[in-house]
């Protein structure tokens, strides 16, 4: 679409070419705490956290479907830990209704993640069978992977991080995956049931009986700094997950990266996916949940988000489209709604899962933003600019807004003005 055709959506007294945005490029210093040797980090850490394993033992290794810092050479460590041992360790996936619900779906999530025999030297068995277990005083049923349940225990590998749909003193970590993920499909389904109550306040205990069962040997929870680097690796016995975990969910909330300014008009998103975040774009940095019920974050305010793409590791499943105001039809048209639908109606907030209006290229997409975010003048509109928000430690910010964003501690101008959008329609190179 020509620059002339996007003028022709507004009034004669708001036309504006959206190629006239310049931005500036800013870099944003957080703590960059991190382990520069993991091999080394996990063999101490599961020495320091008295793990062991007898000659022989079969040990399911979990994995997830979250984009996960160094998560090949983690697990890698994690399975060479375990045989030198002298048990057997094998690879599972663990992430409930993921990857289009399937077995071969969830399998090839992790291989995309670089979890594959070769690299991590263990082989990977994927299935979504389980197993239904006592599930006394729970207001729902308990069940757990059969190939887990059938082996002779299991190591869950896992970030420890700031959930997408809910805040309290467990979130998003190894007590979660030991239900939502651990029972696949069947417990994912039987807690969302709940809505959001099944997370935050059915998920514990029920990840406490999942601890009791004797069948989870370790945790391996990790935390990551603002620049999606291992910072922390510890190995944690069943019976300490819990307590450990609230202390390190609060090692991450104070690692986690924010946007440098608490409003703004429109914030420009280059991509989106399942491996960004659980829902594409991380609720805690864009301030917007969309669950009926959960009070909305107060900030950041942003007036009208622009999503420009999805990741191939994604494999179409767009949960969190809905978080978005306007999307592009490159976006639109990678969606696999068979992939995408079991995700999104397991969780049962469909909010997420709604489509927003398509524009037909990203000048497209910005030209509505800028005519609906209520700013009666567009040319001082204050704009930001974010690869994703799983990396938001370079951005780019509107020149009309660096002076405020320069108020802020911790960040740098970079070299350079450029254009938002270029000639024909796209973002520039970020």
């Amino acid at each position: 679409m020509s620059r002339t055709e996007t003028r022709t959506h507004f009034p004669a007294a708001l036309q504006f070419d959206v190629t006239d945005i310049r931005m500036r490029k800013i870099r944003r210093q957080f703590d960059a705490t991190r382990i520069e040797d993991i091999p080394t980090t996990v063999r101490q850490e599961f020495s320091a956290g008295g793990i062991t394993f007898k000659p022989g033992e079969r040990i399911a290794v979990g994995c997830g479907s979250r984009g996960i810092a160094n998560l090949p050479v983690i697990v890698r460590a994690v399975v060479e830990e375990i045989r030198r041992a002298g048990a057997e360790p094998f690879i599972i996936p663990v992430m409930g209704s993921h990857g289009g619900g399937t077995a071969q779906g969830q399998a090839q999530v992790l291989a995309d993640y670089g979890i594959t025999e070769e690299n991590v030297g263990a082989p990977v068995r994927a299935s979504m069978e389980t197993v239904e277990l006592p599930s006394e005083g729970l207001p729902h049923n308990l069940y757990m992977d059969r190939l887990a349940y059938e082996s002779d225990g299991v190591v869950l590998v896992n970030r420890i991080k700031p959930h997408t749909d809910f805040h309290s003193a467990i979130e998003s970590g190894i007590m979660k995956m030991s239900i939502i993920g651990l029972g696949k499909h069947d417990q994912a389904d039987a807690m969302h049931r709940f809505g959001v109550r099944g997370l935050k306040e059915l998920l514990v205990p029920a990840a406490r009986e999942i601890m009791k069962s004797g069948k989870i040997r370790a945790g391996v929870a990790l935390v990551e700094n603002a620049y999606d680097e291992t910072m922390v690796i510890r190995a944690l016995r069943a019976e300490v997950i819990e307590a450990e975990e609230m202390k390190l969910l609060d090692v991450a909330r104070a690692a986690m990266p924010q946007l440098p300014l608490d409003r703004m008009d429109i914030l420009v998103i280059d991509e989106m996916g399942k491996d960004i975040s659980g829902v594409g774009m991380d609720p805690n940095i864009i301030g917007r949940m969309r669950i009926p019920g959960q009070e909305e974050p107060t900030t950041p305010w942003i007036t009208r988000i622009v999503c420009t793409d999805l990741t191939p590791a994604s494999h179409g499943n767009a949960l969190g489209v809905g978080l978005a105001d306007l999307i592009t039809e490159k976006l639109y048209r990678k969606i696999d709604f068979p992939t995408m639908n079991p995700n999104l109606f397991t969780s049962t907030f469909l909010e997420r899962g709604k489509i927003p209006p398509i524009a037909a290229d990203t000048g497209e997409a910005l030209a509505y933003a800028l005519r609906t975010c209520g700013n009666p003048d567009p040319r001082t509109a204050t704009v930001l600019r974010i690869k994703n928000t799983l990396h938001i430690g370079e951005l780019w910010v509107s020149e009309n807004s660096l002076d405020q964003v320069l108020e802020c501690e911790g960040v740098e101008l970079l070299d350079g003005s450029a254009q938002l959008i270029g000639e024909d329609g796209e973002l520039t190179a970020f």
